[in-house]
Parts: structure tokens; C-alpha cells; sequence
């Protein structure tokens, strides 16, 4: 009798398509091979983000290069043995940079002293131990802030160089870039530009801030002028400024496309997209429909059942209204064990919640923590709940583009004592995975570079292999082993 094998995404996946991406660009994993009938896992980015702006989650006031290096791979070592596959790393935290950059000075996170060389290349070291471990890496920037302060009795540090200070706008708080220039927006994407061209990342990323928020900016400085300047075509200031975000995000998709089409673009809103559109004037679902960014992260912080942003519902409409990016969800891990959070946030339960809340959702294809200084910190055993959902590996998901060689599926897969043996081509890794029993959901064991495994559990294994893109080849036979 012949048999087929079941995807856990695909079906739902195919009948949600109408609101995401178009059938044809649905991944289904692994290629069907209809003699066998077993259920893969499904695809996930795992990932955490890596605080900077103030020296939060790195380097945490350590100046010393070995200090800060041992400090990062603290962080890697227990995200891989906790079976996270991506970080999330604030390199332009402050209208600054993390590595020798032309149009912005080193981060003062780093030396303590904004513009001072640390005398190592700290972004390269950042890529390169991150990707040693089957790690992406994706740099988040901050488009728009320059600096930030108490009041108006500090002053704002000097601006770079190569900064005009009719570009800058300083609110009471708050000084940044203005978003209506269009200098400003090349800008932006020269920075994108220079840094994809130097760097092998795999992600580029922002966060939710755009426009600041008067709530916290203090005293703003009216953009009254920028209207009346550039806005001719606009009834309402308000569009103006949405259009003026709208241009810098489709700028950045159209520098990345044109330079490093691989690099995948991410952007995390804010929870309410009432709050994203009409006070940050970030039109997400825009960026979504259009295809300006690949990933939407929605940073859903609050729990199931919130009076504003419930957990269930954001995740609901987030889902619906994603068009063709992929969404995955962020998650206030920060909140776990703080006795000043919601009681949901003093169980580890609220967790498992969520993440079984996003698995049922078909449409989502990751989830992110923030962020990393509270993974170690493990407070009311949080990160112990953490390692019980994330038991086995999981493969990233293919976001779209296309540019390495596709894989060749493994060949000549074996069982030799007991150990699995396969011949892998080209430059991928190989997957495997461990199927307990027909018509049972399977897992990955192992996401490798090797062509070698020991297996001891009876079942069923097959290997498949992944190219640099996260694109799939079909299965390899499946080998049973008794």
C-alpha cells in the first residue's frame, strides 16, 4: 500500500495563504516522498534579542575586551545548548556603531567613550562565533535615535563628522534623526548599505521606533516646517509622516534586494497597531502588503487575557493582517519573575501558553525573547520551561529569496552499528531527523555540519540538507533502526 508523508503546516498553511504569502511561496519542508507517511516537525526561528543601548544585555559596563568577549559567549554557549538558532544583536543602538563605520562613531557601550576605537573588530567577532555555533546573526539598528537624556540640563553629545546638524532634530529627550528629509533617508540606507557590503549577516532588524512618542520624547520640537516644505501632497500631517517612514523601510528592502538579496528584513512593532500607525506613524501592515519586509515580530509583552493588548488577540490580528511577510512573535520575557508584572507573569505556565498559542497558530514560524540577560537570569525557573519547549533543534525557516546553490538531497544514508552515516554535496548542513513511529509527529535531532551521528532510540531516521538561504532539499530514504 502506498503511503504519503503529512506536513504539520502545510494544509492550514495553504488555506491561510489568501492573507500572507502567495501558495507557490509556501515552504512545506521537506519534499514528499510517497512510499512513507511520516509527520515533520515544523520550521522555526528561535531567537533572543541582545540588548545594547546602555550596555543592558552586553556588555553590561565591562570594558575590558576579553571581559565583554567571554561575556557574548556566555550568551551563545547557553542559546545553543537551549536549541536557539538566531540572535538578535543592537549594533547601532544610539546613531552609533559597532564597527568601523564611515558615517557613525564606535558605541560608547563599548569603551565608554563614544568614538573610541575598542581595538578589535567586535562586530566580526560577534558573526563569526555566532555563526561557529549554527547561530544567525541579525543586526538590529535604530533608524532614527541618536541620543536620548533626562532633560534639557544635559547636553547632547557632538555629532558625527560626517552629520549635517540641520539633519538632527532635538526633542527635550530624545534627538534624532528627522524622518521628513529625504538626506536623512539616503542616509539610512547607506549605512544598511555599508554595513551589508563589510559584514556576513544574516538579518537586518528594527524595532519600533520610528516617530518618537511625545509621552516620553518631552517637549517636541514642531515638524510644522518639514510639512509645509515637503508635504504638498499631503491633506494631513499625519500622512505626511507615515509616508515619510514608508519611503526609509521600502528604501532599506530596495538596498538590501539590490546588495545582499539573502539578508532577511525584520522589523518588531510595537503590540497595538493603533499605537504603531498614529503615534509612531509606522504603517506595518503597509510594509507587510507590499512586501517591504520579510519578517514581522510583533512584540506581544503582555499576557493572555490583558485589559489592552491580550496576548490571543494581538496574535490573532497580527496573523491576519501579515500579507506577505512571515510572522513570528515576541515575547516579554523580561516580565517572568518581576514582582512588579501581572501574577500571569509569576508562573512559568504563561509561557508554555503563549508558545502552545503560537504553534496552533499555522502562520507563525518563530518566536523571539527579550531579551538575553533574563535567559541566564532564570528567575522563577523560567529559562528551565524555556529548555522543556525548545527539547529538540528545529530548522529555520526559508523567507523567500533565493541566492545559494539549491541543496543536493544526502545520499547514501546508512546505519553502521550504531551509527547514522550519510554523504552530504556543496556548502549546507545537514538535518536530521527521528521518527518514533509511522503517523507520529517526528523531530530533529541534530542540525550539523558533520555527515555523522550516533542514534541509539529505535525508529525511523532520514536526513535532509539546508543551503546558507534555509532552503531544504527533499528527505533522504528513511532508514529504520531496530
Amino acid at each position: 500500500m502506498k503511503k504519503r508523508i503529512i506536513y504539520f503546516t502545510l494544509a492550514t498553511a495553504l488555506l491561510l495563504a489568501g492573507c500572507s504569502k502567495n501558495v507557490d511561496d509556501i515552504e512545506p519542508g521537506p519534499d514528499p516522498d510517497p512510499d512513507k507517511e511520516f509527520i515533520f516537525p515544523r520550521k522555526e526561528m528561535r531567537a533572543v534579542w541582545i540588548t545594547t543601548a546602555w550596555g543592558l544585555d552586553w556588555p553590561m559596563g565591562k570594558y575590558g575586551i576579553q571581559a565583554q568577549k567571554d561575556q557574548y559567549l556566555q550568551y551563545l554557549d547557553r542559546f545553543k545548548e537551549l536549541n536557539i538558532n538566531t540572535v538578535i544583536v543592537q549594533i547601532k543602538p544610539m546613531g552609533d556603531a559597532f564597527y568601523n563605520s564611515p558615517y557613525e562613531p564606535w558605541s560608547a557601550v563599548i569603551t565608554g567613550e563614544r568614538g573610541k576605537d575598542p581595538g578589535y573588530d567586535v562586530l566580526k567577532f560577534m558573526i563569526d562565533e555566532a555563526h561557529a555555533r549554527n547561530l544567525e546573526f541579525h543586526a538590529w539598528m535604530n533608524p532614527y535615535r541618536i541620543a536620548t537624556r533626562a532633560n534639557n540640563g544635559t547636553p547632547y553629545p557632538p555629532l558625527h563628522a560626517s552629520v549635517k546638524p540641520e539633519w538632527v532634530v532635538s526633542h527635550e529627550k530624545i534627538q534624532i534623526y528627522n524622518p521628513a528629509l529625504p538626506e536623512v533617508r539616503q542616509r539610512l540606507s547607506d549605512i544598511v548599505r555599508d554595513l551589508i557590503e563589510k559584514y556576513d549577516v544574516d538579518g537586518i532588524h528594527f524595532d519600533d521606533y520610528f516617530y518618537p512618542d511625545p509621552s516620553s520624547a518631552g517637549v517636541m520640537i514642531s515638524d510644522a516646517g518639514d510639512f509645509q516644505k515637503y508635504g504638498t501632497d499631503f491633506a494631513k500631517i499625519e500622512d505626511f509622516r507615515r509616508d515619510n517612514v514608508d519611503k526609509a523601510i521600502k528604501a532599506v528592502h530596495d538596498v538590501i534586494v539590490s546588495k545582499k538579496p539573502a539578508i532577511v528584513f525584520t522589523i518588531s512593532p510595537a503590540a497595538s497597531p493603533d499605537y504603531n500607525k498614529n503615534t509612531l506613524f509606522a504603517d506595518v501592515t503597509k510594509w507587510c502588503s507590499e512586501g517591504w519586509i520579510d519578517v514581522v515580530m510583533p512584540q506581544l509583552y503582555q499576557e493572555i487575557g490583558n485589559q489592552y493588548n491580550d496576548f490571543q488577540s494581538r496574535l490573532g490580528w497580527w496573523t491576519q493582517y501579515s500579507y506577505k511577510a512571515t510572522p513570528m512573535i515576541g515575547h516579554g520575557y523580561y516580565k517572568f519573575g518581576d514582582p512588579a508584572a501581572p501574577s500571569a507573569f509569576q508562573s512559568s505556565q504563561e509561557l508554555e501558553r503563549q508558545f502552545e498559542l503560537t504553534k496552533r497558530n499555522q502562520k507563525v514560524m518563530g518566536n523571539a525573547l527579550y531579551s538575553a540577560r533574563f535567559v541566564l537570569f532564570n528567575k522563577i525557573n523560567i529559562t528551565d520551561k524555556l529548555a522543556a519547549i525548545y527539547k529538540n533543534p528545529a530548522v529555520i525557516p526559508f523567507l523567500g529569496r533565493e541566492i545559494a546553490p539549491p541543496p543536493t538531497k544526502a545520499q547514501n544514508v546508512r546505519i553502521e552499528g550504531n551509527i547514522l552515516k550519510w554523504e552530504a554535496t556543496g556548502e549546507v548542513r545537514s538535518v536530521v531527523y527521528h521518527f518514533t513511529d509511522i503517523s507520529k509527529e517526528g523531530v530533529v535531532l541534530s542540525v550539523t555540519n558533520a555527515t555523522s551521528m550516533q542514534v541509539n532510540t529505535p525508529g525511523f531516521y532520514c536526513v535532509t540538507t539546508i543551503n546558507k538561504d534555509n532552503k531544504e532539499s527533499a528527505p533522504s530514504e528513511t532508514i529504520e533502526r531496530k
